[in-house]
């Protein structure tokens, strides 16, 4: 029953405190399940971790900057930057609600989109809130499909009757609702001409703007349905369909369970069944045997590894230093998985992806420096697996760990270890 028990935290959350799953096992696993995807009353961990005010963008009202302007408004969008990853991590960190965050990190590597292109904090952050306020996919999809940072990042601002962009459609077909096999190269196409006519503007982070004059407005075959489609009817379009239902039960199952082995039909039925409501395909999910079989296929991405040292070690990132930040998020970067910044339309990627030997090596110094942020005096190996929640440790690193000098090196050696990563 633990080892459900701490895979179920270590899934369906950030990595369990030892608090948290001896919690979990007086209670049992059915009722774990329903405290993590219910829980009851507000979340005052979060509540700990206020959204930050970044007021306008820098280049707002700058159509023509001079050189110091730009130097400065670059420097401010550095800030902006730091400030929404920093309060990202921190809420991940101090948020009680662990399922919800979890699933909303799954959604922002959905909807991969990256500052490194956006440019806006504001744009980004505005996005982050429609994911973070959307009680269904259905509604989620609404909301993106207009979102000025997912319309710049596709180019959906060059997307107009008189010079189509197909970018964004063909992602939203592919990577958002579809799935490639369910749909035609005529179906992106009209897809295309559905989505014109929508701009951004630094003014504007919540929505961009339509422009009718650019918005092709004539009868569109789509699927097989042939209507006046533009981008909200689209959405919908696309979201009723029932491939849209099962390919998001496959990318849940496909971080959620395994990276390489398809889901059992028994299950996706029933996850199909709980769409479009994320949390009720995940209570599925979760309270499925085929879940509570798939043990060890699950390798921790760098920001689940780190948030779950994080509150284990009981540091918050609110409290790092301006130099403290700028090392994280560099060992973020050098893993691969830096919050905003995902590095494709593809999201990041999942399983022995992580695995390198250069991965290896960047984690390790990684661990060393989360460890030199710890006050810990005196600490075994046994004590250590309480710490970091890990059921046991295999011979050879039980042999590795009782070589360690003092507790930082044991610390470090325990979250660079196999047992702490994968799951």
């Amino acid at each position: 029953m633990s080892g459900d028990l701490a895979m179920l935290l270590r899934r369906a959350g950030f990595g369990p405190t030892a608090a948290e799953l001896a919690a979990a096992e007086r209670v049992g696993y059915s009722a774990t399940v329903e405290r993590l995807m219910a829980p009851v009353g507000p979340d005052r961990g979060a509540a700990r971790a206020p959204i930050p005010v970044l007021g306008p963008d820098a280049f707002d009202d700058l159509p023509n900057p001079t050189v110091e302007e730009r130097t400065r408004a670059e420097a401010l969008r550095i800030e902006h930057s730091d400030a929404i990853i920093r309060w990202w991590l921190d809420r991940l960190t101090v948020a009680d609600h662990q399922a919800n965050e979890k699933l909303l990190f799954f959604w922002h590597g959905h909807w991969a989109t990256s500052m490194r292109k956006v440019g806006s904090p504001q744009f980004m952050l505005a996005q982050h809130m429609k994911i973070r306020s959307s009680p269904s996919f259905r509604t989620m999809a609404r909301k993106l499909v207009s979102d000025p940072a997912l319309v710049y990042w596709l180019d959906g601002q060059l997307n107009t009757r008189s010079a189509p962009n197909e970018n964004l459609a063909r992602e939203l077909l592919e990577l958002f609702t579809l799935g490639i096999g369910n749909y035609t190269e005529q179906d992106v196409k009209a897809a295309g001409r559905a989505l014109t006519g929508w701009k951004t503007d630094l003014s504007h982070p919540e929505n961009a703007i339509f422009f009718p004059a650019d918005h092709d407005s004539g009868r569109k075959t789509i699927l097989g349905t042939t209507a006046h489609f533009d981008a909200y009817s689209l959405v919908d379009h696309l979201t009723d369909q029932p491939a849209c239902a099962r390919f998001i039960a496959e990318r849940l199952w496909f971080r959620y369970v395994s990276s390489t082995e398809p889901i059992a039909a028994s299950t996706l039925r029933k996850m199909v069944a709980a769409y479009p409501v994320g949390m009720r395909m995940l209570r599925v999910l979760f309270e499925d045997e085929e879940f509570r079989s798939a043990r060890h296929r699950v390798v921790k991405q760098p920001v689940e590894w780190l948030v779950g040292a994080l509150r284990q070690l009981r540091i918050r990132p609110a409290d790092f230093s301006k130099q403290t930040l700028h090392q994280v998020v560099s060992g973020l970067s050098g893993l691969g998985q830096v919050p905003f910044a995902p590095l494709s339309v593809g999201g990041w990627p999942s399983g022995a992806a992580w695995l390198t030997s250069a991965a290896a090596q960047a984690r390790l110094g990684f661990a060393d420096l989360l460890a030199g942020l710890t006050q810990i005096d005196r600490l075994n190996p046994e004590e250590l697996a309480n710490l970091l929640a890990v059921e046991t440790w295999t011979n050879r690193t039980y042999l590795v760990l009782q070589r360690a000098k003092n507790p930082r090196q044991l610390l470090t050696l325990g979250l660079a270890s196999p047992e702490y990563l994968v799951n």
